[in-house]
C-alpha cells in the first residue's frame, strides 16, 4: 500500500471536469485507488464517489493505492493534481 497527501491547486477544486480527468487517470492503473478527505474514503475510479467528497481548492486529500502499480499510480495522480488540471 502506498499513500500520499496532496493539496488541490486549482481554485474550484474537484468539480466535474477535473474529477473526470482524475478518474480517467486512476482507471489507467490496475491497483485499487482511493481518495480520502476528513475520514471519508471513496473509490478514486468512481465519479460519484469523488464528487461526493465536495473537494474545493486548497483542500488536502490523501490518495491511497494498493496493487502492482501503486507507486506509479500515486505519482501520476499527484502530478495531475499539482498541475491544477490545466485550469
Amino acid at each position: 500500500m502506498y499513500v500520499k497527501d496532496v493539496t488541490i491547486q486549482n481554485q474550484v477544486g474537484l468539480h466535474a471536469r477535473p474529477a473526470t480527468f482524475f478518474i480517467q487517470k486512476a482507471n489507467e492503473f490496475k491497483s485499487s485507488i482511493w481518495v480520502e478527505k476528513d475520514e471519508r474514503k471513496v473509490n478514486a475510479k468512481s465519479l460519484l464517489g469523488v464528487l461526493s467528497l465536495g473537494i474545493i481548492g486548497g483542500t488536502t486529500i490523501k490518495i491511497i493505492a494498493d496493487g502492482n502499480d501503486e507507486k506509479e499510480a500515486i505519482d501520476e495522480l499527484v502530478a495531475l493534481v499539482d498541475s491544477g488540471f490545466a485550469d
